[in-house]
């Protein structure tokens, strides 16, 4: 019976077939040989270059953007830029002597490849005083190469839609003025330098000849100013030797000294750098603490190249009011200074978040930029982050989180603005210069909280403020009111994870890293070019873009995001360098003979 069903059904296929008309078969014979033809061809495309080796490839899908393909070379050790250039391609990636990798710009499916090799035979020797090295990514995607793809993005976009204005808005595609000094593209200089994005600086470089000038009757606030424009001029000057940097970080410099003229020493916020006259805000004669005390390793540095004091005998009066004041708590200090007494005021409320955050970060940094010899900083550093610990510092009672809180006349309240993440790469980065090992110890606690604030938000980025459950038996450690949904593409947690894999090798913080950078990719990317703030990080699929692309992105973000993945330890040694609060690199003074 089984025979002849298959006797009737051979039949009846070519029957069938007779039917067909002489056309029809005709072209079903050459789409059968076409596809024998392609089977031939991409034979030896899909076993190069493995043969001989056991190759598992893991694909991973996600609805995000930028994409990689892979591409066969033609020749050994060519250039990919031909074959990466070809319709969306935009880069090549890893370095292979057979392999292109090329990062699409198309938004949709992001494809990761990880190769994994089943293992040698080791030959029981290492290399003499290697270090172990871990991979600076899975497989086959360049994680240094991604983040540079995604600085050129970003400056398609400011440079179409912005240039030579302070910041891009990239779903308009037009730009927003704050002080009308090309903000976005002097912060993002030594970016270009430190990536080696060489055309795309030298075009900057010649606006900064030609079109900057800081000639303008506009008011400009004393502390923006000092660390995106001044730190960001000095850092370029160093990297580059190129004398046009520093001359226009003199000019900036000393149009910003006229804040300093108060009854009390402690600067003016504002400054109008045409006019040279400065003054507070017009709602109060108060300055933010952070804003006076964060300054400093500018000034001092200027003070340094020119061989005039007036810079740093400015600024470290400062200092030196701040250190002898009442009204500190174990060394924690309030939020608001007075211009006209140079007395705390609004006092009681402590915090590490935002108007204090980088006065604490800069105690640390002007002790290492001065050598280590100015043992008051160190003091104030010291006490302050004994108060930290005394005061804000508690644990989720769930899941064992550890964050700074914030005091207020008395009473705790478990609130974390994002900007305190700079603090596990602060306490770090004074743990390996020589303070105490527990100060690592707390740095690698805060460090897991930072990076939770993203991975417990739905979008994986995190809020700009979140408030900690400390109920014993809560779900969720990390809770967001609706207006701290925001997400501005801050740095911070990334330069905490940038300080704590220089120090450590732990293979932990560079994958942490790389989660945050897709998460920016997948939510914040915008088609035409730049890249968007977002107004709620608990909603994927509207995160509601906010259309605004800060400086600090460029300057900061992407530069800690490319250092992590580096595997140059040397390029910026923290053994030479310490990083402003707007991530721009100033040399650590040498020593005296």
């Amino acid at each position: 019976e089984g025979n002849r069903r298959r006797w009737i059904h051979r039949h009846c296929l070519i029957w069938k077939w007779k039917q067909l008309s002489r056309l029809q078969r005709s072209l079903i014979l050459f789409f059968f040989a076409m596809l024998l033809i392609c089977g031939i061809v991409m034979y030896p495309k899909v076993t190069w270059p493995w043969s001989g080796r056991n190759i598992y490839i893991h694909i991973t899908v996600m609805l995000a953007e930028p994409t990689y393909c892979l591409f066969k070379k033609k020749k050994k050790n060519s250039s990919c830029d031909s074959q990466c250039m070809m319709g969306h391609f935009l880069l090549t990636a890893r370095a292979h002597p057979r392999v292109c990798v090329c990062l699409c710009s198309w938004r949709g499916a992001m494809i990761e490849m990880e190769q994994m090799t089943e293992p040698q035979p080791s030959t029981g020797q290492k290399p003499r005083d290697a270090a172990p090295q871990q991979p600076v990514s899975g497989g086959l995607v360049d994680w240094p190469e991604a983040v540079k793809e995604a600085f050129r993005h970003a400056w398609k976009g400011y440079r179409e839609f912005a240039w030579g204005h302070d910041e891009l808005k990239p779903i308009s595609k037009s730009y927003g003025e704050w002080f009308g000094l090309g903000l976005t593209l002097i912060d993002a200089l030594d970016t270009m330098w430190i990536m080696g994005l060489k055309e795309e600086f030298e075009e900057a470089r010649k606006w900064v000849a030609t079109e900057l000038s800081f000639f303008r009757n506009v008011d400009v606030n004393l502390f923006e100013t000092t660390i995106r424009i001044l730190g960001g001029l000095l850092s370029t000057y160093h990297l580059t030797g190129d004398s046009l940097f520093l001359d226009k970080a003199k000019d900036i410099g000393s149009r910003l000294m006229p804040a300093f003229s108060t009854p009390s020493k402690i600067p003016y916020s504002d400054v109008n750098i045409g006019k040279g006259v400065a003054h507070p805000p017009r709602w109060t004669s108060d300055s933010t603490v952070a804003e006076v005390a964060s300054i400093q390793l500018e000034f001092r540095e200027l003070s340094r190249l020119t061989q005039d004091p007036q810079y740093q005998k400015a600024v470290d009066e400062v200092m030196k009011i701040v250190h002898r004041l009442d009204g500190k708590h174990d060394g924690l200090v309030p939020l608001f200074i007075n211009t006209n007494s140079g007395q705390f005021t609004h006092r009681g409320v402590f915090t590490l978040g935002a108007r204090a955050d980088s006065y604490y970060e800069y105690l640390l940094k002007q002790w290492i930029q001065g050598g280590k010899k100015e043992k008051e900083l160190l003091e104030d550093y010291l006490q302050a982050v004994e108060g930290v610990k005394k005061n804000l510092l508690r644990k989720t009672l769930s899941h064992g989180l550890t964050f700074v809180g914030e005091l207020s006349h008395g009473r705790f309240n478990p609130k974390m603005d994002h900007l305190v993440c700079f603090l596990p790469g602060t306490l770090a980065l004074g743990a390996y210069n020589g303070l105490p090992p527990n100060h690592m110890e707390l740095a690698t606690q805060l460090m897991e909280t930072c990076y939770q604030m993203y991975k417990q938000m739905e979008t994986g980025l995190s809020p700009e403020i979140a408030h900690f459950n400390l109920q014993p038996h809560s779900v969720r450690n990390v809770e967001v009111k609706s207006a701290d949904r925001h997400n501005l593409l801050r740095p911070e947690t990334v330069e905490s994870l940038f300080y704590m894999y220089r120090f450590t090798g732990d293979q932990r913080y560079r994958d942490w890293g790389w989660e945050i950078f897709q998460s920016f990719n997948k939510h914040t990317r915008v088609p035409s070019g730049g890249y968007t703030s977002i107004g709620n990080v608990r909603d994927p699929t509207n995160p509601s873009p906010r259309d605004k692309m800060e400086s600090f992105f460029l300057a900061e973000t992407l530069k800690y995001l490319y250092l992590l993945f580096s595997d140059d330890q040397e390029l910026i040694s923290l053994d030479k360098y310490v990083f402003n609060t707007e991530a721009h690199p100033l040399p650590i003074w040498p020593s005296d003979p």
